[in-house]
């Protein structure tokens, strides 16, 4: 593995991390169980905080951690620019040319990467010290865990830390008294995610056209960006796809129940529903023709609000084949090189239940 964290600070005076990530995958809680390892077990001082919008779940989420030696006090509380270890926690997201700004032949890389999307998947930077990958959403759904343990313990392996105990405790501290049902398989993610951390090799040459410069762009501010309050970044992610945030869990939308009193459309926050000019009960009106799948975040407001139970709450692992899926051709699309990503690893055995029920319940 790379230089352990006081071989570095034996130089430098701070070791720093950024967490890139989605809502919902946990970097937050990743980020606040770095610090407190850092401070209980590794002897040095910590200081970590997050960066997200008002409505996390589905948008892009930053986590920041710096550590230093026990007689240096953290002054600095601004967010980290030029990381020592950069943990993505989701493949999606390395498309996005921001995530890598502030890399250097000083970062070390991590990423949560299906296996067999090494070759395929493109953006990685080769100007970066040294890239690790780890399959997070697998081993998540095979412990019955999360994908921030698993990462919680593939970074603990990147640091050098060499007592996964230590890791351990830490888990047990932060989880076991909310989720002690869960603790058991958050322990086998955690180790699982510390033992199968491998190496990426970095190429010399990049294919034409493809190369990442890591913190190059043109970056917006009061003096860049667009008269008259115009949004550069739109959509909710990166990619401007809500699907990698699901719980593995999606809305089942019922049609012949459905009244068509447009609940679902007021209560959800991404324009899922699509509605179109039709006939109910012998009258022209809106009629609910489905959901964009694509930008369903899963938060299951709309199955919440309807009254009918048109809308229901099902696994998505049994619903691979979407009836009345309905893009939104209105909003943006996903790029070519979009990877299809299915729920995240906040699965549980719940998930592959076989039972089939259908009111106002799991289908």
């Amino acid at each position: 593995m790379a230089e352990n964290i006081n071989q570095i600070l034996e130089k430098q005076d701070y070791y720093e991390i950024r967490l890139e990530s989605i809502g919902g995958l946990g970097a937050n809680l990743c980020g606040k169980m770095l610090g407190e390892l850092a401070v209980r077990y590794l002897n040095l001082n910590s200081a970590a905080f997050s960066s997200y919008g008002s409505e996390k779940t589905g948008t892009p989420v930053k986590g920041y951690i710096r550590y230093c030696l026990p007689e240096k006090e953290i002054r600095i509380h601004a967010p980290v620019v030029l990381p020592h270890l950069l943990a993505v926690f989701h493949q999606a997201l390395v498309q996005d040319k921001g995530v890598w700004k502030g890399c250097s032949e000083q970062t070390n890389v991590l990423i949560a990467l299906d296996e067999g999307r090494e070759n395929q998947i493109s953006g990685l930077p080769n100007h970066v010290k040294t890239c690790y990958v780890v399959n997070a959403r697998r081993i998540a759904m095979e412990s019955k865990s999360r994908v921030n343990v698993v990462m919680l313990g593939a970074i603990a392996k990147v640091m050098g830390v060499e007592r996964l105990e230590d890791v351990r405790e830490i888990c047990r501290d932060s989880l076991g008294r909310k989720y002690p049902d869960a603790l058991e398989g958050n322990l086998r993610g955690l180790e699982s995610g510390y033992e199968q951390v491998r190496e990426l090799p970095l190429h010399a040459e990049t294919p034409s056209g493809n190369e990442r410069q890591c913190g190059d762009g043109q970056e917006w501010g009061y003096a860049t960006a667009p008269i008259g309050g115009v949004n550069p970044r739109f959509g909710n992610t990166a990619v401007a796809d809500l699907s990698p945030s699901r719980q593995g869990y999606i809305p089942v939308f019922i049609k012949e129940r459905c009244i068509n009193c447009g609940l679902c459309d007021t209560t959800c926050p991404d324009m899922v529903f699509q509605f179109s000019k039709g006939e109910y009960n012998g009258k022209e009106m809106m009629v609910n023709q489905g959901l964009d799948y694509y930008h369903c975040k899963g938060c299951m407001r709309c199955v919440n609000v309807c009254p009918v139970n048109a809308l229901v709450q099902g696994a998505e692992a049994e619903h691979a084949q979407k009836q009345h899926f309905i893009p939104n051709q209105d909003m943006l699309r996903a790029p070519e090189d979009y990877v299809e990503s299915g729920p995240d690893g906040y699965i549980t055995s719940e998930s592959y239940l076989t039972e089939v029920r259908m009111e106002g319940g799991e289908v």
